[in-house]
């Protein structure tokens, strides 16, 4: 038996009475697990955990907008040492690095090249420093396609990163974008892992003066571009790129039902979505960071996801590491579940950590 409800090949309205069905199990009220006796031993893999490497955080911190709280000292005063710190008070073995908003490019290719490199070093740095106690989803300079499969190259061959990191999109262009292709074909080639961030797009900053980036665009931002990849075929031609999408998908959950309906009414569905849209989500991973593990948005989660999609993240250090444990704690489910998502999915992705 599944461990989650399954929402492929359902028509739209049993893919939405199976979400209304698990939000139904939820508890009435908010319960938080009694705090143990003595620490537990650490298990948790966080795959969505951010580092600030100093040089390009001293470099960039002008022109980088991560729509949030956090003041600019606070960012420049970041070390790895904090981020150990909070993944032990939570339980967490082992954190996959990643970029936030904006990631490295900026325009500039050079410039951006040279950040991405930047980044990389020190996190290869960090993962040698700290054996076990970390992993790296490699940014690259996307757009600039030539300095992207040199970066990839790189990551992957001589650092030995876990897999690459993107942003949602780029200089106006979704992942589907046809100008990614060679990037994709190479990462298919490679059997590659990407994880996917939102970012703002061009079109979306300012839609709505005064409103934080990270309440709407974000989440929104992540479902274009998994739309993009799905209306341009880009699932079906590299279906050997393993993506994962932060924060539960963004909107995507409660959009499945629509998004089924419509993109699998599109004249060329039977080509890029031979299977139907909730069998092309299922291939999808996504986190449960930044609170897409509250127990509501986690019952539309898994009546989408595939019960082994679902990965334990933070968003540290733009979310509190606690609140991500917290929030899955309040959710129903049985032990097994707790384990697949705390630990046992990110193994299954990433074999690796096993030998950590």
């Amino acid at each position: 038996m599944a461990l989650f409800s399954c929402g492929c090949c359902m028509g739209r309205r049993q893919f939405l009475a199976s979400g209304l069905a698990a939000a139904a199990t939820l508890p009435a009220r908010r319960v938080f697990a009694q705090a143990p006796a003595a620490k537990p031993a650490a298990k948790r893999i966080d795959m969505h955990h951010h580092f600030l490497p100093p040089q390009y955080m001293k470099e960039e911190h002008e022109r980088i907008n991560f729509g949030h709280n956090l003041s600019a000292s606070t960012l420049l005063a970041w070390t790895p040492s904090q981020s150990l710190e909070i993944m032990d008070k939570n339980g967490i073995a082992t954190a996959i690095v990643s970029q936030t908003t904006p990631g490295v490019w900026f325009g500039d290719v050079e410039g951006s090249r040279r950040a991405a490199r930047m980044w990389n070093d020190f996190a290869a740095e960090q993962i040698k420093t700290y054996p076990g106690r970390y992993g790296l989803f490699a940014p690259v300079p996307l757009p600039d396609t030539d300095g992207c499969l040199k970066e990839i190259e790189y990551a992957l061959d001589t650092l030995h990163a876990d897999g690459i990191g993107l942003v949602s999109t780029y200089d106006g262009k979704y992942l589907g974008d046809g100008a990614f292709e060679p990037v994709f074909e190479e990462l298919n080639r490679r059997k590659a892992v990407v994880y996917v961030h939102p970012t703002v797009a061009k079109c979306c900053a300012s839609v709505q003066p005064g409103l934080p980036p990270q309440a709407i665009e974000f989440p929104f931002d992540t479902t274009r571009t998994i739309a993009s990849l799905i209306i341009s075929g880009t699932l079906i031609k590299y279906p050997d790129v393993r993506f994962i999408f932060s924060h539960g998908g963004g909107a995507t959950p409660m959009l499945a039902g629509r998004m089924a309906e419509t993109l699998g009414h599109r004249p060329n569905a039977a080509e890029i979505t031979p299977h139907g849209v909730p069998y092309e989500l299922r291939k999808l991973y996504y986190d449960t960071a930044n609170h897409a593990g509250t127990p509501g948005s986690l019952a539309a989660l898994r009546a989408m996801a595939a019960a082994d999609h679902i990965l334990f993240g933070t968003d540290y250090p733009f979310a509190t590491a606690a609140s991500g444990v917290e929030e899955l704690l309040e959710t129903s489910m049985s032990a097994a579940e707790r384990e697949a998502i705390d630990r046992g999915n990110a193994l299954a992705l990433l074999p690796r950590l096993g030998a950590s």
